[in-house]
C-alpha cells in the first residue's frame, strides 16, 4: 500500500513539474511542459534513428510547428527532455522523418542544424 501511495505521489508531483516549467516563453502562453507532454507519442523516435515515428507524432509535431515552431526546439532542448532521455540530435530530424513539408529545414535549434 506504501509502494502505490509513493507511486501516486511521485506521478502527481511529475505533472505538476510538467505543468508549471517554462522555457522564456518560447511556447507561448501553453507552458512548456505542456507543449513536452502532449509530445510523448514521440519518445521512442527521439531516442532512437531506426524507430519507425508513429503517425499520432507526426500529427502532434506538424501541429506545432504550424502554430509555434520555436516551441518545438524549446521542447527538445530543454531540461525536462533531457531528464526523459530525449537525444536533441535524432530529435531534430523527427520533422523530416514524418515528412513534413513546411518544416524549418536549415534553421539552427541551440547548436543543432535541423535537417
Amino acid at each position: 500500500m506504501k509502494c502505490c501511495r509513493f507511486v501516486a505521489v511521485a506521478l502527481m508531483s511529475l505533472l505538476v513539474t510538467l505543468t508549471y516549467t517554462e522555457a522564456a516563453g518560447e511556447c507561448g502562453r501553453m507552458p512548456i511542459g505542456q507543449a513536452a507532454a502532449s509530445l510523448t507519442p514521440c519518445l521512442p523516435a527521439t531516442q532512437n534513428p531506426r524507430s519507425k515515428v508513429p503517425p499520432v507524432c507526426c500529427a502532434k509535431v506538424s501541429a506545432l510547428i504550424r502554430t509555434n515552431p520555436r516551441c518545438l526546439c524549446a521542447v527538445m532542448l530543454s531540461p525536462l527532455a533531457k531528464r526523459a532521455g530525449i537525444n536533441p540530435g535524432i530529435a531534430i530530424g523527427v520533422p523530416k522523418r514524418c515528412n513534413i513539408r513546411n518544416r524549418q529545414a536549415g534553421k539552427r535549434c541551440g547548436r543543432y542544424i535541423v535537417p
